[in-house]
């Protein structure tokens, strides 16, 4: 305990530094503008801003995309209520009672619970990577190369089983990344790998025009194909706090989302998507006195809220003490950690302890700011819905640009964005995830050095992944959730098979 307490009183040294609080404030603003506006996410906004990260310090980059990411999950709140519109996709079902709840007056309490179920969790999910994160780190500092392959394995595999869609798809996602992650020069032989004769790729494929292209561009793409047409919910918000007994009646719903929301937000491919569904379900299948899920119930606004940002928050931990993306956002920091000359994994919290434990206490900083900033704004937050995406996307569009080129002074690096900026629409049209590519990418190079280190002190035994007990769980693990995604296609295959035949 008195560790911990020295720890966060480092962090918050850190983080209230008035430069931290500044970019903490940044992040967070723009985290609510981005969930607020329909159309653009966290994941295109992180995206985004990767070049800006460049000319600031460690901690400030990593305080201000993580403010980005949660202050989303706060904006994604207004939007659903007001608008019937998920701002951002953790968002979506918060709209089937938060809307309902606007439509007969009670749009301030709707706002009211969404905010201070958002603050406690996240609060709460705080002190757990606070408390968690140590003895996770310390554990993985007696991770051997075969252990960090097999990790990094497992976290392919749990991208692959949680994404939506065709598994096959996923997989073919996840193998592409792997990849676009060998392009450049192979660091032990120096051989030039899959260039192509191409100078520019000789150091590989930027990660900044990657995720900018796929995500960002893509984005932009997709949002064109969108009508004008939104109908602003704009009847008089009022009081905006919600009763004493309605606060009391979500309590257990938030502290039950919190928890599930908590531990989803730490599994491969997990975040706050998964957490803001789960949440709802659990409390539709709990809750059965008052008003029906669907028609206004309280309790269908704050689980959700609640359940978001606590596994928005809890997201960090694999990233923070392993170096292991949980999901697409993740990849975004380790690929911002990689660009300021961090390389991810436990052994931050001892060599940056300044920059792990401030970015862990700004996360406090960050809930309370958001609160304040926004029950205050949501007057300017429903008039900026109003404003034609015809007249933002251009200024996106340059923003996007000008960031990409501004990395290398390489108009190569454009060109090859608006190359990913096609890819990833085709991606959205062919249902297939770019996200898992995104993390194939990102972890594609580090299991390759780990493969390589592995084979080379078991003098070229395969079997020492399965030797080592640590390994040979989590391989195994990987092995059992391939098994449990297949086993139901597999069943549904040979269903039709027998029903072809019988015709």
């Amino acid at each position: 305990m008195e560790q911990l307490l020295s720890n966060l009183g480092l962090g918050f040294s850190v983080a209230l530094s008035l430069t931290n609080l500044w970019y903490c404030f940044i992040g967070v603003l723009l985290g609510t503008l981005i969930g607020v506006l329909p159309g653009i996410g966290p994941l295109a906004t992180i995206a985004m801003l990767l070049p800006v990260t460049f000319t600031l310090s460690p901690t400030s980059a990593l305080i201000m995309l993580a403010g980005i990411y949660y202050g989303a999950q706060y904006g994604g709140s207004t939007t659903a209520i007001l608008v019937n519109l998920p701002g951002e996709t953790s968002s979506a079902i918060t709209m089937l009672d938060g809307y309902q709840m606007a439509r007969q007056g009670r749009a301030g309490p709707a706002l009211g619970i969404a905010a201070i179920g958002s603050f406690l969790a996240g609060s709460a999910a705080t002190l757990l990577i606070a408390v968690a994160a140590p003895p996770l780190a310390e554990v993985a500092l007696k991770f051997g190369p075969a252990e960090y392959f097999s990790l990094m394995v497992l976290g392919l595999v749990g991208a692959v089983v949680l994404a939506h869609g065709s598994l096959v798809k996923a997989i073919a996602m996840v193998v592409l990344g792997l990849l676009l992650g060998l392009i450049g020069t192979d660091v032990n032989s120096g051989v030039a790998r899959f260039t192509f004769g191409v100078p520019e790729l000789s150091d590989g494929l930027g990660f900044v025009a990657i995720a900018m292209g796929t995500f960002g561009y893509a984005e932009i793409i997709l949002n064109l194909e969108q009508g004008d047409k939104r109908e602003v919910f704009t009847s008089k918000v009022g009081k905006l706090l919600p009763s004493m007994d309605e606060f009391i009646y979500c309590v257990p719903s938030i502290i039950r989302s919190t928890l599930l929301g908590s531990f989803l937000g730490i599994l491969p491919g997990g975040g706050a998507l998964l957490g803001s569904f789960s949440s709802y379900a659990v409390e539709k299948k709990l809750t059965k006195d008052r008003q029906p899920f669907g028609k206004g119930n309280i309790r269908g606004v704050a689980g959700p809220e609640a359940g978001n940002n606590a596994a928005a928050q809890t997201s960090f931990i694999p990233m923070l003490t392993l170096g292991i993306p949980s999901n697409a956002i993740m990849a975004m920091m380790i690929g911002a950690m990689m660009i300021q000359g961090i390389a991810p994994g436990p052994q931050v919290m001892t060599q940056k302890p300044d920059l792990f434990w401030g970015m862990i206490a700004s996360m406090w900083v960050g809930n309370l700011m958001l609160v304040v900033l926004n029950l205050p704004l949501i007057g300017m937050w429903i008039k900026l819905l109003t404003v034609p995406y015809r007249l933002l996307y251009p200024a996106i569009l340059l923003f996007c640009t000008i960031g990409v080129y501004s990395v290398q002074n390489n108009p190569f690096d454009s060109i090859l964005t608006a190359m990913f900026g096609l890819f990833g629409y085709l991606c959205v049209k062919t249902e297939s995830e770019p996200a898992p590519m995104l993390l194939g990418y990102i972890l594609g190079p580090l299991m390759e050095e780990n493969l390589r280190r592995a084979m080379l002190l078991s003098r070229g035994d395969p079997t020492v992944f399965f030797q080592r007990p640590i390994s040979a769980v989590m391989l195994g693990l990987a092995i059992l959730l391939l098994i449990f995604m297949a086993l139901p296609m597999l069943r549904k295959k040979r269903e039709e098979v027998f029903t072809e035949e019988e015709t």
